[in-house]
């Protein structure tokens, strides 16, 4: 089994920045990608960000050059994400997301942490 953990959500004004992190935690299978993705009130979760074990990484149109991913240890098991010049359309609930496959596209994997809650003001 995976586990996720996130932590990093809050309130920021718009063109604020905010760091969302996310730990994973496995037993005995390895994670090669690792996600964000977003959920806004109606609308459906989409991708915002991943990255694989292999340093590749996939961002959505509206979050290019803005925000961020990484990863925040030599294991790889932990990712950042790292958000600038927020806008109020970036409000939304952020997960977490792995899985044992090397991938870039916008299919999630099998795992998710919880949720963080990302509100920007205008």
């Amino acid at each position: 089994q995976v586990q996720l953990v996130e932590s990093g959500g809050g309130l920021v004004q718009a063109g604020g920045s905010l760091r969302l992190s996310c730990a994973a935690s496995t037993s005995r299978f390895s994670i090669n990608s690792m996600g964000w993705y977003r959920q806004a009130p109606r609308k459906q979760r989409e991708l915002v960000a991943v990255i694989t074990t292999g340093g590749s990484t996939n961002y959505a149109d509206s979050v290019k050059g803005r925000f961020t991913i990484s990863f925040g240890n030599a294991k790889k098991n932990t990712i950042y994400l790292q958000m600038n010049s927020l806008k109020p359309e970036d409000t939304a609930v952020y997960y977490c997301n792995a899985d044992h496959y090397y991938k870039l596209g916008p299919e999630p994997g099998p795992y998710w942490g919880q949720g963080t809650q990302v509100t920007v003001s205008s």
